[in-house]
Order: C-alpha cells, then sequence, then structure tokens
C-alpha cells in the first residue's frame, strides 16, 4: 500500500467561530431558524453566535457542525476558531494504531479482484489499488506513475486514461462534477488548484468504438466508464463508499472506489485475464 502524507488542520479564521459558522450555513443554504431547530436551540442563540454576542460551547459547536454536515477537518478548525482543542486527531495513514485500517482496505480492495478497485484521500492521491486497477494503468507514461499518484491527473490527462476512454466527454464531465461537489463541501485551495489543472487538459474524443464486444445493447442502470484496453471495450458502473461517523481525520477523508462490471464480456474478459 501506497501512504500519502495527510494535509494540516485547516487555519482558524481570525475573525472568531461565528462568521465561519455563517459562512458554512449560508453555503448549506440553512436559515437560522431551521438550523436552531436541527440544533435543539433559537434562532436568537444562533444570530448571537454568529455575531460574536455569545461563545458556543464546545459542544454547541460540533452540534452545529454536525448539522451543517461540516467535513472532519474543519470542524477542528471551528474548535480552534471558538478557543477550544481540536477533537478529531489526524493520525499518518502508516501509523501502527491503524494497522487494522490498512490490512482491511488491503484485504477488501484484494477481494474485489479481477475487478478494478483502489483507495484515495481528499486530495484524490491513491492510497492503494488492486490488479485490477494496474491492469488498466499498463502503458502509462512513468512521469505520471511517480507517487503520489492522482486518480484525477491519471484519467483525464491526455497521456494518461483519458485517449482510452470511449465516452470521455460524458466521464469527464462526471468527474469534473465530483470535483466541484468535493470543492464546495471542503473549501480546499489544493483541490480547486487540480481541478483547474485537470479541467484545462484538451479533450480528444476517441476514435469511434467498433469493438464487437459491443455488438448488442446494454441497459445501464448508471454512467458506464467505457475503456479501450488491449483492442477490446470494457465497461464499468463505478460506486465510491467512505467510513461511517469517522473519528479521525485521516480515516474521514479516505474513499473507496470499486468498479462494477457493466455487461457480460467484461466479466469474462477480466476473469480470464485476472484468474
Amino acid at each position: 500500500m501506497a501512504i500519502i502524507p495527510s494535509g494540516k488542520v485547516t487555519t482558524a479564521s481570525d475573525q472568531g467561530v461565528g462568521p465561519l459558522l455563517r459562512a458554512w450555513r449560508e453555503q448549506r443554504r440553512v436559515s437560522q431558524l431551521e438550523l436552531a431547530l436541527r440544533a435543539d436551540s433559537s434562532a436568537r442563540h444562533i444570530s448571537f453566535v454568529e455575531t460574536g454576542r455569545s461563545r458556543p460551547s464546545e459542544e454547541m459547536v460540533l452540534r452545529l457542525a454536525e448539522h451543517l454536515d461540516v467535513p472532519v477537518r474543519e470542524r477542528n478548525a471551528l474548535l480552534l476558531a471558538a478557543g477550544y482543542a481540536p477533537r478529531f486527531p489526524e493520525t499518518p495513514l502508516d501509523d501502527p494504531s491503524l494497522d487494522a485500517l490498512r490490512e482491511g482496505i488491503e484485504r477488501l480492495i484484494q477481494g474485489y479482484e479481477p475487478y478494478p478497485a483502489l483507495v484515495f484521500d481528499a486530495a484524490y492521491h491513491v492510497v492503494a489499488a488492486n490488479r485490477g486497477i494496474m491492469m488498466l494503468l499498463d502503458g502509462i507514461p512513468e512521469s505520471l506513475l511517480r507517487p503520489p499518484l492522482n486518480t484525477m491527473r491519471l484519467t483525464l490527462h491526455p497521456e494518461g486514461l483519458a485517449p482510452r476512454i470511449r465516452n470521455l466527454r460524458e466521464w469527464r464531465g462526471h468527474l469534473l462534477e465530483q470535483m466541484r461537489r468535493q470543492i464546495a463541501l471542503r473549501r480546499s485551495e489544493s483541490l480547486r488548484k487540480l481541478y483547474a489543472e485537470v479541467s484545462a487538459y484538451p479533450v480528444t474524443v476517441p476514435e469511434t468504438d467498433d469493438s464487437p464486444e459491443q455488438t448488442d445493447p446494454v441497459p445501464y442502470f448508471a454512467l458506464p466508464m467505457r475503456i479501450e484496453h488491449e483492442g477490446r471495450t470494457l465497461s464499468f458502473i463505478s460506486s465510491t463508499s467512505t467510513f461511517n461517523t469517522p473519528m479521525d481525520v485521516t480515516v474521514a477523508e479516505l474513499a473507496i472506489e470499486t468498479f462494477l462490471p457493466a455487461d457480460p464480456s467484461t466479466v469474462k474478459y477480466l476473469h480470464s485475464l485476472l484468474p
């Protein structure tokens, strides 16, 4: 498993916790009254907290953050801005205390073989990948494979997987929208820079797919990624999972992406290639 160093806790605002909470509430498009009802408080108290007339308790900061769906990393920033110590640790992924997590992740993605699966962090850096993923990366230039591997860069770079993806425009649109949602959720400057980079890559539409494996129409139930591999077109539906109620920043920012074969020919090919 490749270990990617975690980022740092977001710097708390010099303005205090009130403006930060107001910004999160407005971003979530929640009124003071609605937030108060959710958090078992009053609109008046919420107003006083946002304007700095009242200092919220540590529990109130965490309760408001929970109801505003604030990421774990940013909850630490809210606590710091309110004058409290961070509640959630940020444990390096190679720390012995996370041995069980790493082993569980490895068993999970290896058990998914021959189908592709990988784990990435909040910056889309690849933390672990199975043989199915490595198969798809055959022939990618060494410059794109140097650590830390970045799943968005690998997929959308014109020297990466992009020329092999048969429905590149649709899949690219899906990935960029996913990144926009994460930027809105996490407010990460590094994520904004990554988005600016990958969204500026030139888009070259692949030649018309004439693979014999696709002669029969397939009723896809979600947008597939249709990618060429050694003269065949493989189709995958992706699914992303995160950990429930994480108590650590590092764990909260991990995501497991699995690629489910979307047609019988892909299933057959993968089982013949990676028995």
